[in-house]
């Protein structure tokens, strides 16, 4: 077989990683439409992540975020995001760049994104830059969860790594996952 000198898996996963880019660029101008609402999934140690120290020893190799009812201040940029979450009652600012997302799950609709992301890309704990949280505003916990669905006041949730809800969404909800194993030659 020819050796790929193009390097077509890298680029499928900058094309994927532009539907999300797409997707959260609409949500940060128009707000979530209908039902829809995101889990990220993201490694804490890749490069350019910025969390709290408090969030980082929580998470030390990968967290999911809901954005679903409390969020804000989400701003997107051609390498990443940022958004502010609160996590058991404290007001914290993330910024994720795309390269550090290892999935992207809309539930509203089963829609799924599974991304490679190397190890090798990743930084020890101690490199990385810390955020301090953000300056208090509405305190809502991030283990309250809404009554309503159809509320859209933006709402913070974290969800932890062994979170079934968060881990468990594809075999449960029978979602189509989007991988390139799939399309790799074996």
């Amino acid at each position: 077989m020819a050796e790929d000198r193009i390097r077509y898996d890298i680029l499928a996963q900058d094309a994927l990683r532009g539907v999300m880019r797409k997707v959260l660029t609409e949500v940060a101008r128009t707000g979530l439409p209908g039902e829809h609402h995101f889990f990220i999934t993201f490694l804490t140690t890749a490069p350019g992540v910025r969390v709290s120290s408090r969030l980082r020893e929580r998470y030390p190799e990968q967290m999911t975020i809901v954005l679903q009812y409390q969020y804000w201040d989400l701003k997107v940029t051609e390498t990443g995001f940022e958004v502010g979450l609160s996590f058991a009652d404290v007001p914290e600012m993330l910024s994720v760049p795309f390269s550090a997302v290892r999935g992207f799950y809309d539930p509203s609709v089963n829609f799924e994104l599974e991304f490679d992301v190397r190890p090798d890309e990743s930084v020890t704990p101690a490199n990385l830059e810390e955020v301090p949280p953000a300056p208090a505003v509405g305190e809502v916990s991030a283990k309250d969860k809404p009554a309503a669905p159809a509320r859209r006041k933006k709402s913070p949730k974290a969800a932890p790594e062994g979170d079934d809800e968060a881990d468990g969404k594809a075999d449960s909800k029978g979602a189509e996952v989007v991988s390139l194993d799939a399309f790799r030659k074996k």
